[in-house]
């Protein structure tokens, strides 16, 4: 279960420049506890954000998907599309709703929580961190690049449908919840706030190694079922 954490494993990984850039964008935050003195809830809120990133490059995925199928996978695109909006982003407005409302409670300003609407809301996250909007947009360039290289670049959506597309980020959203909750756990055990938030950073980081396993060996799955479609019975 854990093949993908063995050292030849993790060798093939990041032999491809593309997996460092995901774990340098990961570990980044590191930097940012560091040098502008971030704390748990710029953290929490960066994640919160790339949630959001994340719910925008589905649709782009989901789009590019539909084109699979002809005029029916227009017509689907046409019903999933605003319903994922919806769904995924209500999910993620409760989610961030929590998020806002735990950090006012902290700095005694927790009737300004109550009444975020969901551009105040991501106003809010923008500015927990300084400089955040520069982590955002390494977030933005990766995720964009990522989906132009592999889903696009390398017909991976050619073997996508609207619906798998659509539950893919559900998964994420569920992650982040045990990482917060194992990197508060953390923080009672040890009584160091720090503790918990570096391991919420490597939990995070773990994630994105085993993301960047699995970019690696998809295209020789594919490859290998290529050879086994092409093989007589």
């Amino acid at each position: 279960m854990l093949n993908w954490l063995r050292p030849d494993a993790l060798a093939e990984t990041y032999r491809d420049p593309v997996s460092w850039a995901v774990l340098a964008v990961d570990l980044f935050p590191i930097y940012a506890l560091i040098q502008f003195g971030w704390d748990a809830t710029a953290l929490v809120f960066l994640y919160w954000l790339e949630n959001l990133i994340i719910g925008g490059v589905t649709l782009l995925r989901m789009l590019a998907a539909s084109t699979n199928n002809g005029p029916l996978g227009v017509a689907s695109l046409a019903f999933l599309g605003p319903f994922f909006t919806i769904h995924y982003g209500m999910f993620c407005f409760v989610h961030g709703i929590f998020l806002a409302v735990f950090a006012a409670a902290a700095s005694g300003g927790m009737a300004e929580a109550d009444f975020m609407g969901p551009l105040a809301l991501v106003g809010f996250a923008l500015s927990t961190g300084e400089q955040m909007g520069l982590f955002v947009g390494a977030i933005i360039a990766l995720q964009l690049f990522l989906y132009v290289r592999d889903f696009l670049g390398r017909g991976a959506f050619r073997e996508a449908t609207i619906q798998t597309e659509m539950m893919k980020p559900y998964g994420r959203i569920i992650l982040l919840h045990f990482a917060l909750f194992a990197g508060f756990g953390l923080m009672v055990a040890f009584g160091q706030p720090m503790i918990g938030v570096l391991g919420l950073i490597l939990l995070r980081a773990l994630w994105g190694v085993y993301q960047s396993h699995l970019r690696h060996i998809q295209p020789q799955r594919e490859s290998l079922n290529k050879v086994d479609e092409a093989s007589p019975i």
